[in-house]
């Protein structure tokens, strides 16, 4: 009855189906893992920038990798910013997601000499790329920025390729142990993302909020996933009982002619006699 089973074709088939399960129901713990992530980061992005500020200084050193529970937290620093060595960093958005240009990193020269590098926000990009852009002058003598705290740039965490050979003062990446030898003096570990004072003309244009409400599309994709997963050894069973009925009715419709061909419920006498 299920002799059809075993054809090369149903075999394929059958095995195809067996494969497809364990990799749709693994593909939705993997969107469901995601949405994990998603959500675990939200909370953390929203108890950081919750906290009370504290002096940046609590957070990092020199050489230090910023810990990732740290991100985002309001930090403040004081002391005065160092324009000669002041750089910008190529293609960064600006806050409608859409605009490319530059975001522009000065170091922050503390009290003890240290400095920390500061985002003070995007500019647009201009027409010569070749050059350093027109950046708005940093405020003079001594001044508190309030920020937050961000860990340093990598290609591997952030996927941006840490091209060579860019324009005098442009860089890729925003890394306080790769900045550090042309900064002349040790930098704070990480850097901090201006939210405060706001500049002058509102440019530079402060780096908005992160978004920390969106939790993505990521548990409807783990649903879907499951339900393909369950579909599969549904759809394998209509299509067998299909089969079966097909074959089932051919071999009716076989059984029910004489070997001529002609129906073998025909009767006889009803055949016209050859003259």
């Amino acid at each position: 009855m299920y002799r059809f089973l075993l054809s090369r074709q149903w075999v394929i088939l059958t095995l195809l189906a067996l494969v497809l399960i364990p990799v749709m129901i693994k593909l939705g713990f993997w969107q469901l893992h995601r949405h994990e992530h998603k959500v675990a980061q939200n909370q953390l992005i929203a108890s950081s920038l919750a906290a009370r500020p504290v002096p940046v200084t609590e957070l990092t050193a020199p050489g230090r990798n910023l810990p990732h529970h740290d991100m985002w937290r309001t930090v403040t620093a004081t002391g005065t910013y160092d324009t000669a060595h002041e750089v910008v960093v190529r293609q960064r958005t600006a806050a409608d997601e859409q605009s490319i240009g530059y975001y522009v990193l000065t170091p922050l020269v503390l009290g003890d000499g240290r400095g920390v590098l500061v985002n003070r926000g995007w500019i647009s990009a201009g027409n010569d790329l070749t050059r350093f852009p027109d950046v708005p002058p940093a405020p003079k003598g001594k001044v508190t920025v309030t920020g937050r705290m961000m860990a340093d740039e990598t290609t591997a965490v952030s996927g941006i390729k840490d091209t060579k050979g860019l324009p005098a003062r442009q860089i890729m990446l925003i890394n306080s142990k790769e900045l550090t030898p042309r900064m002349g003096r040790p930098l704070l570990g990480g850097y901090i993302e201006q939210t405060g004072p706001a500049p002058h003309g509102g440019k530079p244009e402060l780096v908005p909020e992160p978004d920390h409400d969106s939790i993505g599309p990521h548990m409807a994709y783990a649903i879907q996933w499951w339900l393909f997963a369950a579909a599969v050894p549904v759809g394998w069973v209509v299509l067998v009982r299909r089969e079966r009925r097909d074959r089932a009715e051919a071999a009716a419709a076989e059984a029910g002619a004489d070997p001529d061909g002609e129906d073998a419920g025909a009767d006889p006498a009803a055949v016209p006699a050859s003259r």
